[in-house]
C-alpha cells in the first residue's frame, strides 16, 4: 500500500512518499483519517469472506519520519468502512476509531439484513500487541435488501443498449464520516437498497456516541421517491449538522447522470427534506463494461465548513467512455468562516 502525505498546504507541492509490503493484494482500499494514525480497511478477493483493517503512524508521516504499519484481520465481515474526521473539533487523542460495515454476505447468498455493525479499533504504536478491534456489535435498524443482491451483478437498465450497471449493493459506501457538532458527536454512512417501487434507494444513517463512545442510532431514512434507480451514495455532514448525499442516478428511460439531497439539522427526522436537484445530465450509455465508477466522495470545503463537494461520473452524447463532474451545494442556514 502507497501513501503520499503533503509536505504542506499546496497540493501541488511536495510529498512524503511510503510503501507498505503486503502479503495478499490490497483490494478496494477506503482510507480515513483519525487523530492517531490513517485508517485503511482492504479487501483480500472477491472470492474471500475476509478483510483487512491496517493503519499507519500519522504523526510520524506527517514529519517525514520512519514510520510503520499494523494490520488486523477480521474474518467473516461485509465491506468494512473506518470512521473518516470532518471539521475542526476532533475527537480526544487515544479514541478509538468506530468501524463499521452492513450486515448479510453476498458469498452465502445472505441479502437481507436488519443491523448495521461496528467495531471500535484502537492502535498502540509503543506495544503493538495491544492494538486490536473490539466488535462487531449490531445496531438495530430498518431492514433491508441489498440492491440488486450486492456487487458485480447486472442492475440498472440503461437506453438502447443490453447493457446495465453494477450498483456495489453489498457495503457502506465511502465515506464513514465522524463529525462533532455542539455538544453531540455524530457518524453518517449510506448505501444502496432495493425499494417496493422496483428500484434502488439511498438508505442513510445518522448514529450519535453515548457517553461510552458508542454509536447508537439517531435517524435513518430511504430516499427513493419513485421507482427509479438512485445508487453508490456518499453522504457528508457540515458544521451545523446539515446532511448532504450525492448518488447516481439512472433508470429507463433516463441514461445515467449524478443528482444529490440533502436536509438542515433541525427538520423532521428521517427525511431529505431538500429535494433532489441535478449535478450532471447523463446523455449517453455505458456499454464498454457494467462496473460504474466503484468510488465517489462527498466532502466538506474545510475553508467555510459548510460547501458540500460531489464528484462522480456520467457520459454526454457521444461519449463512449466516462468523464467526471465536480460540484458543489451549500445549505443556506450554513455560513461561511469557522
Amino acid at each position: 500500500m502507497c501513501y503520499a502525505v503533503s509536505t504542506g498546504p499546496d497540493p501541488l507541492g511536495t510529498y512524503y512518499r511510503y510503501a507498505f509490503e503486503r502479503t495478499l493484494f490490497p483490494d478496494y482500499p477506503r482510507p480515513a483519517v483519525w487523530t492517531d494514525g490513517y485508517y485503511v480497511p482492504t479487501s483480500t478477493g472477491d472470492d474471500v469472506i475476509q478483510k483487512h483493517i491496517c493503519i499507519v503512524d500519522r504523526a510520524k508521516m506527517l514529519l517525514g519520519q520512519p514510520a510503520t504499519e499494523q494490520c488486523i484481520i477480521i474474518d467473516g465481515a461485509n465491506f468494512l468502512n473506518n470512521a473518516d474526521i470532518d471539521g475542526q473539533k476532533a475527537p480526544p487523542v487515544g479514541t478509538p476509531n468506530i468501524m463499521m460495515a452492513a450486515g448479510g454476505t453476498q458469498l452465502k447468498n445472505v441479502f437481507d439484513d436488519d443491523g448495521i455493525y461496528y467495531w471500535k479499533v484502537h492502535v498502540d504504536w509503543n506495544n503493538p500487541a495491544k492494538t486490536k478491534a473490539d466488535g462487531p456489535v449490531k445496531i438495530k435498524v430498518a431492514p433491508y435488501h441489498y440492491l440488486c443482491n450486492g456487487q458485480l451483478s447486472s442492475c440498472v437498465p440503461q437506453p438502447n443498449t443490453e447493457r446495465r450497471l453494477d450498483v456495489q449493493g453489498d457495503k457502506i459506501m465511502q465515506r464513514l464520516v465522524y463529525r462533532k457538532v455542539g455538544r453531540h458527536e455524530s457518524i453518517v454512512a449510506a448505501h444502496s437498497v432495493a425499494t417496493s417501487a422496483g428500484g434502488g434507494g439511498v438508505r442513510w444513517y445518522e448514529f450519535r456516541l453515548n457517553n461510552k463512545g458508542n454509536p447508537e442510532l439517531y435517524q435513518q431514512g430511504t430516499y427513493a421517491p419513485e421507482g427509479f434507480y438512485r445508487w453508490m451514495p456518499s453522504i457528508a455532514m457540515d458544521k451545523k449538522g446539515d446532511i448532504g448525499v450525492g448518488y447516481s442516478f439512472g433508470g429507463l428511460p433516463n441514461f445515467p447522470g449524478l443528482r444529490f439531497a440533502a436536509r438542515p439539522a433541525g427538520d423532521p427526522k428521517g427525511r431529505l427534506t431538500l429535494h433532489e436537484s441535478v449535478l450532471a445530465l447523463g446523455e449517453a450509455s455505458q456499454t464498454n463494461t457494467l462496473r460504474w465508477e466503484d468510488y465517489t466522495t462527498t466532502a466538506i470545503d474545510p475553508s467555510d465548513d459548510c460547501t458540500f463537494w460531489y464528484v462522480g461520473d456520467y457520459l454526454k452524447a457521444g461519449d463512449t467512455s466516462y468523464r467526471t463532474r465536480i460540484g458543489a451545494f451549500r445549505l443556506p442556514n450554513c455560513k461561511g468562516g469557522h
